[in-house]
């Protein structure tokens, strides 16, 4: 493979979130994208990104701050979820890489609030989901979250767990356990 082919951003995003129901009018939306590339020939990670994303129509939960580290103030400082996407598209080749995250729920997340928010998708339809895919390589019963398939692969923890940054990076490491063991390959191409 040559060119761009060989590289895969991964990507872990933190939302709202709140311990309970969700205040009336409120919904779940990105303050967060953590992205690692990794260079799946060379077998390494590239490096951390970070885009904080300025909710538009929810707050930052006391919940969602001990959970993730956010507070309000912080991500009032990012940009809009639509400037999010084209950043993820103009700086990070998210229409031309595959890219991969652990579980379906960041695809599914950027597809429904892209759809609310008329923003354009910026991602290539070819993603994986990790989770699956290291399921199947360890011949798991269950699927494992991000911090104990760290501890089945005997990786790290790195930095802080529920960080969209720190978390991509480890997912990341994932990624290259997953291909070095001859497992990976693209999940979903829709």
């Amino acid at each position: 493979m040559g060119g761009n082919t060989e590289l895969l951003n991964v990507i872990d995003v933190e939302a709202t979130c709140w311990d309970g129901t969700t205040p009336p009018g409120a919904v779940s939306e990105i303050i967060e994208i953590g992205l690692t590339v990794v260079d799946l020939a060379a077998v390494e990670r590239r490096g951390k990104h970070r885009i904080l994303v300025r909710p538009a129509r929810s707050t930052v939960s006391e919940f969602c701050t001990e959970l993730t580290g956010l507070t309000q103030d912080e991500v009032d400082t990012g940009v809009d979820f639509a400037a999010a996407c084209r950043l993820l598209a103009t700086e990070h080749e998210a229409g031309q890489r595959p890219w991969a995250s652990w579980g379906d729920y960041d695809r599914k997340q950027f597809l429904s609030q892209c759809a609310a928010t008329n923003a354009a998708y910026p991602f290539s339809h070819r993603h994986t989901n990790a989770k699956l895919l290291f399921s199947e390589a360890y011949a798991l019963e269950r699927r494992q979250g991000m911090a104990g398939a760290l501890h089945i692969a005997g990786l790290p923890l790195e930095g802080r767990h529920h960080s969209g940054t720190d978390d991509a990076w480890n997912i990341a490491a994932l990624v290259l356990d997953i291909a070095g063991r001859s497992a990976w390959r693209v999940t979903n191409t829709e």
